[in-house]
């Protein structure tokens, strides 16, 4: 079993934001915690657009502390 992997739920939405895609954005903000738990919310992930094999490592969190 590997350790859960998080994103930053800010990161999430500055990368919405830069793509015009506001209203998602506000959507992410508001239902989500600080960490988003990438493999609880892979297809949600995907839905917007995010990919995060794209991302910089320090952008993917290994555990939440």
């Amino acid at each position: 079993m590997t350790a859960p992997e998080y994103v930053e739920k800010a990161r999430i939405t500055a990368d919405l934001r830069l793509r015009q895609l506001h209203a998602r954005a506000d959507w992410v903000d508001r239902e989500f915690p600080g960490l988003i738990d990438t493999d609880k919310n892979a297809s949600l992930l995907r839905m917007l657009g995010i990919d995060l094999a794209a991302k910089a490592p320090g952008d993917v969190v290994a555990s939440r502390s």
